[in-house]
């Protein structure tokens, strides 16, 4: 099968003369958009940023519990410290009490923390989980704002979990 422009070796040079110039645009397009849009977009966003040589003025710390189907998981200590970079929210020790700070107050949420941390929502049922603030459930689940001194339970029920509803017919 000859596609269509490339039959005639003129028309075949013009079409592979286009596509390699749409080609083109669309990479240059990519690299600006990934090189320079988002990184100034991301230059005030303390979810991206490291925390080093900045004049930090706001604190917060909570403290945390994670329960996946009813056992408690360890936090472990420097969540968020690597050599070269302490992000905005991290974890000093294995206690449980996680830190946040930056630059101006920001609504850091329960969220933000399991995302750094590398906690994997997506094995989660939404509907079963729950997050607790102070022993009272927060209806606003993982975007719970977090507050100074505030105590956090997140009591999470993994889709692969008896407790979890189940949609496969019985055998």
């Amino acid at each position: 099968m000859i596609w269509p422009g490339m039959g005639d070796p003129q028309k075949r040079r013009k079409t592979l003369r286009y596509l390699a110039i749409t080609a083109s645009i669309g990479i240059g397009i990519a690299l600006t958009n990934t090189l320079v849009i988002q990184k100034i977009v991301k230059a005030d966003d303390p979810l991206y940023q490291c925390i080093n040589g900045r004049d930090v003025t706001y604190q917060l710390s909570a403290t945390f519990e994670i329960y996946v189907d009813g056992v408690k998981q360890n936090i472990p200590a420097n969540i968020g410290i690597t050599p070269n970079c302490q992000r905005s929210m991290y974890t000093l020790s294995d206690d449980g009490v996680v830190h946040a700070a930056w630059t101006k107050p920001y609504p850091f949420e329960v969220g933000h923390f399991l995302w750094i941390s590398g906690f994997d929502l997506r094995d989660t049922d939404d509907k079963s989980s729950k997050i607790y603030v102070n022993g009272v459930e927060s209806p606003d689940y993982i975007h719970t704002v977090i507050q100074d001194g505030a105590d956090y339970k997140a009591d999470f029920v993994s889709k692969a979990s008896e407790s979890a509803p189940s949609f496969t017919p019985p055998s």
